[in-house]
């Protein structure tokens, strides 16, 4: 379970940065970073964890606890952005924009994952499987997961066929037989291999 050592080893204010929306065929890439309150309530240290580990609905409880009581900066990168400078440059410009979303500028920010995006305001830590072990990085893939699946839920609901309120963007089946029905839209990501497969005359 995540806790907060990593916090504790860090001087000044920290936030913990991750994404939501790598893998997906269609929507944009999500991230969120959060810090976490001095005194954290006991409920979310003994039930935040890796958002990938939470049931749907575990999820959206906490999302709403941590907005009671976090500082949350939400970026995204869209789909245009996407295939304009490539999936993990995009990424480090939605981690970039969360940052900048924060009511102020943290001191330290823990990242998940293996590499800094450039151009932080402020001193980086990564930190492989760090939704893992730390609170505030679980915190922010809890935020950007949820904030994504709502993204995608609206769309689903403009675009019913694909099925992205409940597969958010991934290629599922439903996705990939919508695509071969209904042709690819605005919203898919033409740099990916299988949506480019398909315009390929």
């Amino acid at each position: 379970m995540p806790d907060l050592l990593l916090e504790n080893g860090c001087r000044g204010v920290v936030a913990g940065i991750d994404e939501a929306g790598r893998g997906p065929w269609a929507g944009p890439v999500v991230a969120a970073a959060v810090v976490l309150p001095a005194a954290l309530p006991a409920e979310l240290v003994d039930r935040l964890d890796d958002s990938k580990k939470l049931r749907p609905d575990v999820r959206r409880d906490l999302f709403v606890a941590l907005a009671a009581c976090a500082e949350i900066g939400i970026g995204a990168a869209s789909v245009a952005e996407i295939d304009r400078d490539n999936i993990l440059a995009a990424t480090f410009l939605a981690m970039r924009r969360a940052v900048a979303a924060l009511p102020r500028r943290p001191d330290v920010v823990l990242v998940d994952g293996n590499r800094l995006p450039p151009g932080l305001p402020c001193a980086g830590r990564t930190v492989v499987g760090g939704d893992g072990k730390s609170l505030s990085i679980a915190a922010a893939s809890i935020v950007a997961k949820v904030t994504r699946d709502r993204a995608m839920a609206a769309l689903g609901a403009r675009y019913p066929i694909f099925g992205w309120e409940r597969n958010a963007g991934y290629g599922t089946r439903q996705h990939r037989e919508a695509l071969v029905a209904s042709g690819v839209t605005r919203h898919h990501r033409r740099s990916f291999s299988p949506i480019a497969k398909m315009l390929s005359p």
